[in-house]
Parts: structure tokens; sequence; C-alpha cells
């Protein structure tokens, strides 16, 4: 996967993107998601992966300071046309790069991102930068199950999935391990799927965490 073939891929899946992933399984999902937040009208709030807007949908967005960011236009097009009347500010922009200055945002929320960018670690890195040092990161995405690997079946399709612009081979624990000195895991509750899809919940390691 690179940018500019996710670029085209997400062009394509744009149309019927919530007919797929808004609806069903994934509808109940994000509905517990989203239901074990609390946000407040002083927080600063950025969706990193924003797609067409699934995730706003879910919240009470007209009272909260919302920045959301996808480097698709396609479907940056589809969330705007959600939210027409909305103070949501609506960037594209890479989650790998993204232009914020450090310690930006009160809660990031990456919903079905790090499976999907050509470097997991990188997007996860910079969702850290941005994040100020008492906030928090929310997750829900597809990783390898703990302590499992892939299947040979999956191993095989995981090429051809990659094609369709998203990874069933992420490890989050791979993740975790290369980020260990500057984060930790609040909460990993597992969501559907077979504990497949999770909502991770991470904060930032501060000088008292460090010293234990």
């Amino acid at each position: 996967m690179n940018n500019l073939w996710n670029g085209l891929i997400y062009k394509t899946w744009s149309p019927i993107y919530d007919r797929l992933f808004n609806t069903g399984h994934f509808l109940n999902a994000r509905k517990e998601v989203f239901s074990r937040t609390d946000f407040h009208n002083n927080q600063k709030i950025l969706f990193v992966g924003v797609g067409t807007g699934a995730d706003l949908e879910r919240i009470n967005h007209k009272e909260l300071d919302i920045t959301a960011i996808d480097y698709s236009y396609d479907m940056l097009k589809k969330a705007r046309a959600k939210f027409i009347e909305s103070p949501i500010q609506f960037l594209k922009m890479d989650a790998q790069d993204m232009s914020f200055s450090d310690s930006h945002f009160d809660v990031v929320i990456g919903s079905l991102v790090l499976s999907v960018v050509p470097d997991s670690d990188k997007c996860l890195k910079e969702m850290l930068r941005v994040l100020k040092p008492i906030g928090e990161i929310i997750i829900f995405d597809k990783f390898i199950p703990k302590d499992k690997g892939l299947s040979p079946y999956k191993k095989a399709l995981r090429p051809l999935i990659k094609l369709l612009g998203t990874d069933i081979g992420v490890n989050f624990e791979e993740l975790y391990g290369k980020n260990k000195d500057t984060l930790t895991v609040k909460e990993d509750i597992p969501i559907m799927f077979n504990d497949m899809y999770r909502m991770i919940i991470i904060r930032k390691l501060n000088s008292e965490d460090k010293s234990l």
C-alpha cells in the first residue's frame, strides 16, 4: 500500500463505503466504541482518517471542537456533505505526516486507519506527537489477535486484501513494542469478530510513569 494507491482505491470505495462499513456489525461496533467515550466542550478533538464521517455520526459533533483529516479527497467530500451545518474542520492531510504542532489535541481518534496507512508505526507516532501530555488516543481497528499469528489462509489472502486498501496483518503488540517508551495502554477491549477488532485507549507516558 502507498498513498497514491490509497487515494485511487478509496475514490472507488467512497460511494459504497457507508453501505459496507457503517451498517450491521460495523455500525454496532462504532456505537459501542463511542458509548464508552465522554467528550467535553473544552477539548480539542482530532479524527485521523475520518473517511465518510461514520464516527462523527455517533457523537454530539455540533458542540465540540473537532478537526477531521483524511488523505482521500473523495471520502472527505462525502463527510463534508453530511455535516454542512457543523463547525467541524475537514482537512485533506496525510496521517503519517500531519501539519499540526506538537501536543495540540486533547483526544485523537484513529478508527480503521492504522490498518490502512502504508506505515502504521509512523502514523501512531504522529498521533502521539500531536497529543497533549494528559490526552488520550482512541483506536478502533483490526489487528492480529494477541499471541497468534496469521493463519496460512490469511497470509495467502493478505497481499490481495492490501490491494483493496487495508491490511489484515497489523500487529498492535509490535507497534506497542516500538513505542513502549512513549505510551501506555489504558484499555484494550475486544469489539467484534473473535477479538480481531479491538478498541484500544492509549495515553502518553509521563515522568511519574517512567519512574515506576
